[in-house]
């Protein structure tokens, strides 16, 4: 299979789309109170963390959108969603599978983001800031749809930082040579490996207080000071 005629396995796009689902439904059914969803709203907010991420793709890549040319990709999602709801009190119980499936289904719609950008002919810069897209992307819809804050966007464990690192492995990968397939599957590994450390080590990124407070303490030590 060459570059030219390069495209995303359907059981591998399957997978992050159900896994995807899995997740959105997960996240969903533990909401108590005034915020508590139905079963529709289980379903919608899985559907579209497990197909989010591959419409914002290729609406970047100004492709047809994968999702829309099979009956599979929404009845992957909606699937996904349901066992992902009857099972929640199960998963509950396990949450280093939640967290693990979290990191997977980041790795997998980064690196199926970047390859397809590359394998169309993107520089390597914006073939990763498609991947980047692609993989955060159902959760920023996610969060939007539930009126919550966009979760890239506030103190956390690394999140798009993984993916960024993992996508840019394989930009660098494609580029010195290496099999699109073989550099997309270890950027999956990469960015799984990067955000379990993030979530088992609670690693984040200076919070932008902290940062402003470092830089208020050196600008304020230059300034002299005058004893009478």
């Amino acid at each position: 299979m060459t570059e030219q005629l390069f495209v995303i396995p359907l059981w591998a796009d399957l997978l992050a789309v159900g896994l995807g689902g899995v997740q959105g439904a997960l996240f969903s059914s533990g909401f108590v109170g005034q915020r508590r969803l139905d079963l529709l709203g289980v379903v919608i907010v899985g559907t579209v963390m497990g197909m989010g991420g591959g419409i914002i793709r290729d609406l970047l890549l100004n492709v047809e959108p994968a999702t829309l040319k099979s009956d599979w990709y929404l009845i992957t999602a909606v699937g996904a969603a349901l066992v992902g709801m009857l099972l929640a009190n199960i998963f509950e119980r396990l949450n280093a599978v939640i967290v693990a499936l979290d990191a997977v289904v980041i790795g997998l719609f980064g690196a199926f983001g970047t390859s397809k950008a590359l394998a169309l002919g993107l520089p390597p810069v914006p073939a990763v800031f498609v991947g980047v897209c692609a993989a955060v992307g159902g959760g920023i819809l996610r969060d939007v749809i539930m009126g919550l804050p966009v979760a890239i966007m506030h103190v956390g464990s690394l999140y798009a930082v993984a993916a960024a690192v993992g996508c840019a492995l394989l930009a660098f990968a494609h580029a010195v040579g290496a099999p699109l397939v073989a550099a997309a599957i270890a950027s999956v590994v990469v960015t799984t490996v990067i955000r379990l450390l993030a979530v088992i080590f609670d690693i984040s990124l200076p919070e932008q207080r902290a940062l402003y407070r470092r830089k208020v303490a050196v600008e304020t030590s230059a300034i002299p000071i005058i004893r009478t």
